[in-house]
């Protein structure tokens, strides 16, 4: 097995790992983040009903005139976040579950997270 293919089947461990305890229900769904090396997907999730609630990324087109082709970086995370957060209010979700997908909290998941935060979101 390559490097390539052993870091996937890591990262794929630590994400069923991490999916087992966090579930998203109507009051409370699950804020679940994806990272490229060009740009950042965040969705808000009800996992009972199995639909995505709304969504965010450096690829809509709110953002991609403020963020330019830089979407890989802790600046267009932080937009990410404060626009998400201002759908979710907007549609009556005040609280979430964090889903890191597997990802360490620091860097732009750590940048998206608190500036969901900072903009009114509660997890």
């Amino acid at each position: 097995m390559n490097i390539q293919r052993m870091k996937e089947v890591r990262h794929q461990r630590r994400r069923a790992r991490i999916r087992k305890t966090v579930r998203g229900i109507a009051s409370k769904p699950r804020l679940t983040v994806f990272r490229s090396v060009k740009h950042i997907y965040a969705q808000v999730i009800d996992d009972m009903k199995g639909h995505t609630l709304l969504s965010m990324s450096t690829v809509n087109e709110p953002l991609v005139g403020e963020i330019g082709t830089k979407g890989g970086n802790k600046v267009a995370a932080v937009k990410v976040g404060q626009a998400l957060a201002k759908l979710a209010l907007e549609k009556g979700i005040t609280a979430v579950v964090f889903d890191r997908n597997g990802y360490r909290f620091h860097g732009r998941i750590k940048a998206l997270a608190d500036a969901a935060r900072e903009a009114g979101l509660k997890f």
